[in-house]
């Protein structure tokens, strides 16, 4: 199933039949990815009483409770009301979900102990950017990804005048392979949220932050067309599966 979408005035043709899933599933193992200190998510039979939701205990139908946390067990998008006392709901800011996305692949620089992107390396990545929305693939990218223990472990992430320069560019969808753009123990500043957010001034209350996606090798640099699509859970975050469409020639 194929169309042309006319953006800005350039029209683009795409696949819809070859979509290209960036999203990390969600198990209820230990294998799963995991941040922030959390046990890992479970997917486990309901029970009440003598009642066990599963076929094989005599159940006429599979009926299981899952619990987890969107920000730590796997590919999420957040809004403002991740950082903001007053609550703000992604499923009532997120009013589209289909963007022009450029897609950049960034090895982090070491910085004293941190790994980090810097302003100076999304300048030269985004060279001509244009779109609404921007997938960061960090190097190395390796498979390991779909189940990092990342407690504990100083990932990568942006530095504030690296987000500063994004919201510049326009960019208002920031998808990035890492479970946080801001440091791990960074005492609560939260610098590139803020930032990207402006929460000191006209806060960007459309503007959203997808974490933990997973870009294969397969998927080259460039433009792309991005469908981004969350479940609608009335909270400040919710898992999403963010799904590419390549611009065909």
């Amino acid at each position: 199933m194929k169309a042309i979408i006319t953006h800005k005035k350039e029209s683009y043709s795409i696949d819809f039949s070859k979509p290209l899933d960036i999203s990390i599933p969600l198990r209820g193992e230990i294998t799963n990815v995991n941040a922030w200190y959390t046990q890992p998510p479970k997917i486990t039979p309901h029970t009440e009483g003598e009642f066990v939701g599963k076929v094989t205990e005599g159940a006429s139908t599979n009926f299981n409770d899952i619990w987890f946390n969107p920000h730590a067990h796997g590919t999420h998008t957040e809004c403002v009301g991740h950082i903001t006392a007053e609550f703000h709901s992604v499923n009532q800011n997120l009013k589209a979900f289909f963007f022009l996305a450029s897609v950049v692949t960034i090895a982090p620089e070491k910085q004293n102990e941190d790994f980090v992107i810097s302003k100076k390396q999304l300048q030269y990545a985004l060279k001509g950017f244009k779109g609404d929305a921007l997938v960061i693939r960090t190097l190395p990218n390796l498979k390991e990804k779909l189940n990092r223990q990342y407690s504990n472990s100083n990932p990568p992430y942006l530095l504030e005048e690296a987000v500063n320069y994004l919201v510049e560019l326009g960019v208002n969808h920031l998808l990035v392979d890492l479970p946080s753009i801001d440091k791990e123990k960074g005492g609560g500043a939260l610098l590139g949220h803020n930032a990207f957010w402006n929460t000191n001034g006209l806060v960007r209350k459309h503007a959203t932050i997808t974490e933990f996606v997973f870009v294969a090798n397969t998927i080259r640099d460039g433009l792309y067309f991005l469908n981004l699509q969350v479940a609608p859970f009335e909270n400040d975050a919710s898992p999403s599966r963010p799904v590419l469409f390549k611009i065909e020639e």
